[in-house]
């Protein structure tokens, strides 16, 4: 079988396993978020803490919930990197430096998991368990429980209560991400991924010298890594490693994890609205721009321009032979169309265009699925934005779920889009304009513009994926995307929920002869041109100077 009838058929395989677990998986995690029931060991969980999961808080006493817990996570991580010399099980790595532990605290507290650093050469086994891999944990569950509470907003009438932020971290975690990811660690164990606590160890020998390589939970972090949309590799080379992910089955079970709970949010959107209808008609737009932008990945990397593509049959530079280019591919979208930053090959050395398809999926904001809970309220941002549209269109007040959309809806709403946006360009034209930011790119011209584009996109998008070339183990990258990243993650997450609260506080208006139908294919259309219109608009500039300017040269 031909490379390209190969990465067609892993396609659909996907696709098919998505829509398999689409229904039940969705219904569970809606049930989740709904019962009034706690688990035993919840109980113990919010007595232990001191916090009561029954009191219904508004969105002030939520978001202040949410950027506590927030505060208290990267001041541990900080201080764990700190310490790491005079730790146990630390494999005699010494102390990670301020600049660098203040940027990867931020980067896994944020669920943007970049990362400035060799992960088998800095951190050691406490710092890796008890710090990176919770942080996996928790971050994911945090961006779920803002895009509940978000929902609680189109669905409450007249109370403004968005529900409990420590119930709905604490059921995300233990009743969602912790068996899944404990599953998932299993298949990839079976599968040949490494699982051990051992120390460093030399093999074999190479060129005269030999190779050392240290153990790890790996599996177990690498699940959760991919479930939660985090990111950040046990190892540098991340998930083209064979240790993280050895065959191309693990390849796509790990796509297959980083989209699970995204696309499945869509349907837990659906039960708790009260309409599945609505909830498919988001998981229509996710899905076509996802199908689409994969489409047109595969299409640049399988396109035979010069003779070193052809030789190889494809651009198969930076990628993994066991892979192939439709595996990486399709992870490479389905890593920046979420804000997962896993890479299973570099993606600096795609064709110019296939960089270009990487970066812009991070610029749309990650919604198609979009991360852990992130891709959804994104998403619904973007619906609020398509309904008002529509309504200049017809001269009529928008409406959403039984919710008008008016002044304040939008101010939130238009300050969400606009956030991350600002950060991208805004500091990487500093960091263009300054004279020693540019010494950190490997290249020069368009692909180095490239490098730092890309290293800003992914980090106030909290992807945490690298475009590879630039060293961004500087005191400027450092600060910068470490900022990034924190604005990059709250500053939306203050919209969101003041939105949330604003649309809870109203009365549901009924349906009328006028009143446009969110539920049909026309509204999931508009919704993907105002997705794409949006983003050209705001990044086409920046674009043409890297990525399109490589690819058309």
């Amino acid at each position: 079988m031909g490379p390209v009838p190969a990465g067609v058929l892993q396609l659909l395989a996907l696709t098919g396993a998505l829509a398999l677990v689409h229904i039940p998986f969705g219904t569970y995690m809606a049930r989740v978020y709904s019962s009034d029931k706690h688990l035993r060991v919840e109980k113990w969980i919010h007595k232990g803490i001191g916090t009561d999961p029954d009191t219904e808080m508004a969105w002030p006493a939520y978001l202040r919930a949410v950027l506590a817990f927030s505060a208290v996570g990267v001041l541990f991580l900080y201080l764990l990197q700190r310490l790491q010399g005079v730790l146990p099980g630390s494999l005699g790595f010494s102390s990670v430096g301020p600049a660098q532990s203040f940027n990867t605290a931020v980067s896994f507290v944020t669920n943007t998991n970049w990362q400035s650093y060799y992960g088998e050469q800095t951190m050691g086994h406490v710092v890796q368990t008890a710090g990176l891999a919770v942080q996996n944990f928790v971050s994911a569950a945090v961006g779920m429980a803002v895009a509940v509470a978000l929902v609680r907003g189109f669905t409450g009438s007249r109370t403004g209560r968005l529900g409990n932020f420590w119930s709905d971290l604490v059921r995300g975690t233990l009743r969602i991400l912790v068996p899944v990811a404990a599953l998932a660690a299993v298949v990839l164990v079976a599968c040949g991924a490494m699982q051990n606590f051992s120390g460093i160890h030399e093999v074999g020998q190479f060129m005269g010298g030999s190779q050392q390589w240290n153990g790890g939970a790996v599996a177990s972090q690498e699940a959760i890594k991919e479930l939660g949309t985090n990111g950040g590799g046990y190892f540098n080379a991340n998930s083209a490693h064979p240790f993280e992910n050895p065959t191309p089955f693990t390849n796509l079970f790990e796509i297959f994890l980083i989209l699970l709970i995204p696309f499945s949010l869509t349907r837990t959107f659906g039960v708790m609205a009260g309409s599945t209808r609505q909830g498919y008609a988001l998981l229509a737009t996710m899905a076509a721009i996802w199908l689409g932008f994969t489409a047109l990945m595969m299409w640049t990397e399988f396109a035979h321009h010069g003779p070193a593509l052809q030789a190889a049959g494809a651009a198969m530079e930076g990628k993994e032979v066991r892979f192939g280019v439709g595996g990486s591919s399709i992870f490479a979208v389905a890593t920046t169309l979420t804000s997962t930053g896993a890479v299973d090959s570099f993606h600096s050395s795609f064709t110019g265009l296939g960089g270009g398809i990487a970066m812009l999926g991070m610029m749309l904001g990650e919604i198609a699925p979009g991360g852990t809970g992130s891709g959804l309220y994104g998403m619904l941002i973007m619906a609020v934005i398509a309904v008002f549209i529509a309504g200049l269109m017809v001269g009529r007040t928008p409406e959403y779920l039984g919710k008008k959309i008016g002044a304040r809806e939008m101010k939130l709403a238009a300050c969400y889009i606009l956030v991350t946006p600002a950060l991208v360009l805004v500091l990487t034209a500093a960091s263009m304009a300054l004279p020693t930011p540019g010494h950190s790119m490997l290249n020069p011209g368009a692909h180095g513009f490239s490098e730092v584009l890309y290293a800003f996109t992914s980090a106030a998008n909290n992807n945490g994926s690298a475009f590879a070339g630039l060293n961004a183990n500087t005191d400027w990258f450092n600060t910068t995307t470490g900022l990034a990243m924190l604005l990059g993650r709250f500053l939306p997450m203050v919209f969101v929920l003041a939105l949330a609260g604003s649309l809870a506080g109203q009365r549901p208006v009924p349906v009328t002869a006028g009143t446009l139908r969110t539920e049909k294919p026309l509204f999931a259309g508009l919704l993907v041109g105002a997705i794409l219109i949006i983003t050209g608009l705001t990044y086409f500039p920046a674009l043409a100077l890297g990525p399109l300017a490589e690819g058309l040269a």
